[in-house]
């Protein structure tokens, strides 16, 4: 099948299952964005070390108590590099958010414009993504304190991978947030990138 021929499938596709054809976009777009922030992570991460932030903790909204007794809180990055134990403090915190805004930017422009092809008002969309976006971070950020301690524990300590596993480790972490970030945004997207009536 040539470039015409499958251009002609896909509009004809696309007519027929237009909400499975948005899907698809969204899902090779979204895995696009995924693989940027992989990219750009540990390169903020790697700067943000270097700085004293690293030793600034960044523990904010206690909503219970772990297992051990202690706070379990939304936002949990104690002072400290991971690598000796720490949480990262806010160099770590302030590199996730800062891929993850760079990440969501683009993914709003490239999702509205590509995948639902919204001539709405840009304005609204742009609000509605935003409050979106907070809540599914502070959610995202909650369901962390169940998994990311566990992870970074098995990868550098118990495996003894040291350093190499505290890259998978984010590694691993970055993918579960994509994931429930994926899951989340295409039902919202379809409300907020609708298009007007002709």
């Amino acid at each position: 099948m040539n470039n015409t021929g499958i251009k002609a499938w896909w509009t004809g596709f696309t007519q027929k299952h237009p909400t499975i054809a948005q899907f698809i976009v969204f899902f090779i777009l979204s895995n696009g964005v995924t693989l940027l922030q992989m990219l750009m992570m540990p390169l903020l991460k790697s700067i943000f070390e270097g700085t004293g932030l690293v030793h600034t903790s960044f523990q904010i909204w206690p909503i219970g108590h772990n297992l051990d007794g202690s706070l379990y809180y939304i936002f949990n990055y104690p002072a400290g590099s991971i690598a000796n134990g720490g949480g990262g403090g806010l160099a770590y915190f302030l590199a996730v958010e800062i891929t993850l805004a760079i990440a969501q930017i683009i993914n709003f422009f490239a999702q509205r414009n590509i995948t639902f092809k919204s001539n709405n008002n840009i304005w609204k969309s742009a609000f509605w993504y935003f409050i979106a976006w907070i809540v599914i971070t502070i959610l995202a950020a909650a369901l962390q304190g169940l998994y990311k301690a566990p992870i970074y524990n098995l990868l550098m300590n118990t495996l003894g991978l040291g350093s190499a596993g505290e890259a998978m480790a984010d590694f691993i972490t970055m993918i579960i947030n994509a994931a429930i970030s994926f899951w989340v945004f295409f039902p919202i997207f379809k409300i907020i990138f609708k298009e007007k009536e002709a």
